[in-house]
């Protein structure tokens, strides 16, 4: 295990919260919302899974929300959402090559002599810094800020709500719920 120093605060708090489930004294958390709504939320009016997955479904070029829950409680979930943090490491880029050519995605890896960017169709482009011309964020790429405003409370609650149950369900794979771990 690695020390406790090199972990995040959100990391330590995991472990603490995991540990916790294995001494037995945890109690089902009360959802604020209907998971099944916020289901229809996640893959419909909410867009959530253009970019995010839960459960191997939805996008990939985001962070996939299967296990979000884990680590973070209803309410840092819902202020996730609508106030969403933008990390630099995962926003959106525009490159632009010297002849002339645009690509929009993001960065998913790079160093001193090249570039890959996975694009929002799921292609990798492997390109070299000499070739490269230009690269700008893409505001347009990163997750929308306004779902507090374009969410009712109640359809916050739901999404919320899908992913408690959904991190719940990633815990325990189908068919080994927590009886089958010993």
């Amino acid at each position: 295990m690695p020390p406790f120093r090199s972990l995040t605060a959100v990391e330590v708090k995991g472990i603490v919260r995991y540990l916790r489930i294995l001494q037995g004294g945890t109690q089902a958390v009360a959802l604020p919302g209907d998971p099944a709504r916020g289901q229809e939320l996640f893959f419909g009016k909410g867009g959530c899974s253009a970019c995010h997955m839960v459960a191997g479904k939805g996008g990939f070029i985001a962070v996939d929300l299967s296990g979000f829950a884990h680590t973070h409680s209803a309410e840092e979930t819902r202020t996730a959402i609508t106030n969403p943090s933008i990390d630099a490491d995962r926003s959106g880029v525009i490159v632009t090559t010297h002849d002339g050519q645009n690509y929009a995605g993001r960065i998913r890896n790079q160093d001193n002599f090249s570039l890959q960017l996975q694009t929002l169709d799921g292609t990798f482009h492997f390109l070299s810094e000499s070739d490269i011309e230009r690269v700008k964020p893409d505001p347009q790429a990163d997750m929308p800020t306004n779902y507090g405003s374009t969410l009712s409370s109640k359809e916050l609650d739901d999404l919320v709500s899908y992913l408690i149950i959904s991190a719940k369900a990633s815990e325990f794979p189908a068919g080994k719920g927590a009886e089958d771990r010993e």
